[in-house]
């Protein structure tokens, strides 16, 4: 059985469909790629499993159990978590705040939440910031704490929302080893990232959105190579950068 199991989901906002019957399915320690044009539906699919939208109908099992419909709080509790394209922490507090508000999913003992998030900002090297406020943070360390707040939920399954978005190169390069070293803890991720190379990096396979609609999946060679793919959404000026 998958750990992940969504069917035919689909999200209609008034007479707008922004995700029609997708279907993904993840297994337990994968890393999943979900690619699209902007507005293609990734983030709201995201919405659905996470719990900030109900879907509209179709089905979502994690680890054998239905979650479509739950709330946030109780997806989070059955052990997937998300982190937000736009990093907004709270800013006048400080790392180690931040980051024991998502241990509180857990645990409602402050040591205990405590002990969970230092452990957490050590895991991503961020344990000498701890104290300071959140707002003095670079924009990598501030996607670091984004991490960390989803980490310290301690998920099964982690969605990750354009977590490398703004990043420069040299810092995307430096988020990948990071992501992976996640992963390797037993985390299962599912990534929607707009930076290919990112993508084809991490992802074993990869879903492929437009207007909602899943148009491709596979393994990343396969996907790229896809005539769908190619006038959808990635540009022959990708193809032939490949090459």
């Amino acid at each position: 059985m998958s750990l992940l199991e969504v069917t035919k989901v689909t999200k209609k906002f008034s007479g707008l469909v922004a995700v029609n019957e997708f279907s993904m399915t993840v297994e337990a320690g994968q890393i999943v790629g979900v690619i699209g044009p902007n507005g293609a539906g990734k983030t709201t699919l995201f919405n659905c499993i996470a719990g900030a939208f109900p879907p509209t109908s179709g089905s979502i099992i994690f680890n054998g159990q239905e979650v479509a419909g739950k709330k946030p709080y109780e997806i989070c509790q059955f052990g997937i978590t998300r982190t937000f394209q736009v990093v907004k922490p709270f800013a006048s507090k400080s790392v180690l705040y931040n980051t024991m508000v998502g241990a509180f999913a857990q645990t409602q003992h402050l040591h205990e939440a405590e002990h969970i998030a230092i452990e957490v900002l050590q895991f991503l090297g961020l344990d000498h910031k701890k104290d300071i406020v959140s707002k003095s943070l670079t924009l990598p360390e501030r996607k670091r704490l984004e991490l960390a707040r989803a980490l310290a939920t301690k998920p099964k399954l982690l969605l990750l929302d354009e977590v490398m978005a703004g990043l420069r190169p040299v810092e995307v390069t430096e988020m990948l080893p990071i992501i992976r070293k996640i992963n390797e803890t037993g985390v299962t991720i599912v990534i929607v990232e707009h930076i290919m190379q990112a993508i084809m990096n991490l992802s074993e396979k990869i879903y492929v959105v437009n207007f909602g609609k899943k148009i491709a999946e596979g393994d990343p060679d396969t996907v790229v190579a896809d005539e769908e793919v190619i006038k959808a959404y990635l540009g022959d000026e990708y193809v032939v950068t490949q090459h």
